[in-house]
């Protein structure tokens, strides 16, 4: 469409961060509506449920958007190595994270789901640096130690309702161990797509994922819960919720993140990106009225700190003039921002 060609990169990256941001916020606000409305004493929008049927929601809007990916040409080009490391990334990526930030949410704030979730970018900056050879600058470093740095403070200066685990002057609440392990599988999900994956199409990338995620879990849960468990999946009151968070926050989300990642620079997309945990603190203040505590103001700001240093280092190693135009570099770049939420 001509119209969505006038359009700059810039803003559908800016749209999608926002989205994402956001995500979490909103999962635990339809989480609250359904509490409201209960079906034979049960909340029709579960977690579990969320998760099961925003994927479906989002496959039937993602399948057709990138049906000339999914050819039978196209899957046939696939080898068999590359179809296990697919299925790999669609258990702990497309499973596994989501799995256990649904769970965390229910746990704990989600102001602290965002703030452990910035663990992510430096373990994938780390690893990669440490694995692939990717080049890393003193300033990108220095800003990855003081995020991290601001992650712990965050916790050290505060005590969980719920301590599930203590180090030191630091103690974890059982939600902030699941966002951890969510942390964890997204990162190993990140380093197998850039080992691995660098000539699979987008469309068979992100679909397949997202396919392999939804039946895992269902099945899991199935397993671990009982059939029971999805009892309401099919609620008209759930699916009504799903299908404008399936399409308005997943499908639409992913279609901005990748126009946007497909037109700018990769300097632009982490500055962008830097954005987002503050983005989503906002959100949950807006949207759920958590409210923040001198721990969150402190360790904060220490991570903005970091973020700003870890951008002027990008700005350093990368030329402005060069743009993210190729499919493997979309899927970097996507490694690059880390969890984006549900």
């Amino acid at each position: 469409m001509k119209f969505t060609k006038e359009i700059p990169g810039q803003v559908y990256l800016w749209i999608a961060v926002i989205m994402f941001a956001a995500s979490n916020s909103i999962v635990r606000k339809l989480s609250d509506i359904g509490a409201q409305h209960l079906v034979e004493g049960r909340n029709p929008i579960s977690l579990c449920n969320v998760l099961f049927v925003s994927n479906l929601c989002a496959l039937l809007v993602l399948l057709p958007g990138f049906y000339r990916q999914l050819s039978w040409q196209k899957l046939r080009q696939v080898s068999r190595q590359e179809w296990l490391y697919l299925l790999v990334i669609g258990v702990f990526s497309g499973a596994l994270a989501p799995a256990f930030i649904f769970t965390a949410l229910s746990e704990t704030m989600v102001s602290n789901v965002i703030i452990i979730g910035r663990v992510e970018p430096p373990l994938i900056l780390a690893l990669s640096f440490w694995l692939l050879g990717d080049p890393i600058n003193r300033l990108e470093l220095l800003g990855t130690f003081v995020s991290l740095v601001g992650v712990a403070l965050t916790f050290i200066l505060q005590s969980p309702q719920n301590s599930y685990f203590s180090m030191g002057f630091m103690a974890l609440g059982k939600g902030e161990i699941l966002t951890l392990l969510a942390v964890l599988a997204s990162v190993i999900a990140t380093i197998v797509t850039k080992t691995k994956l660098n000539h699979i199409s987008l469309g068979i990338y992100i679909n397949f994922r997202m396919l392999v995620g939804t039946i895992l879990f269902f099945a899991l849960a199935n397993l671990l819960y009982g059939s029971h468990h999805f009892a309401e999946a099919f609620s008209p009151f759930l699916w009504q919720w799903m299908l404008l968070y399936g399409i308005f926050i997943i499908a639409v989300g992913q279609w901005c993140l990748f126009k946007g990642f497909k037109a700018v620079t990769i300097s632009e997309a982490s500055l962008i990106n830097s954005f987002s945990p503050v983005a989503g603190i906002i959100a949950a203040a807006l949207i759920l009225g958590e409210q923040l505590t001198i721990a969150h103001y402190i360790g904060g700001i220490v991570i903005i700190a970091g973020l700003l240093l870890t951008q002027i280092g990008i700005w350093q190693k990368n030329s402005p003039k060069k743009p993210v135009s190729k499919v493997v570099s979309v899927k970097q770049m996507e490694a690059k921002i880390g969890f984006k939420g549900i």
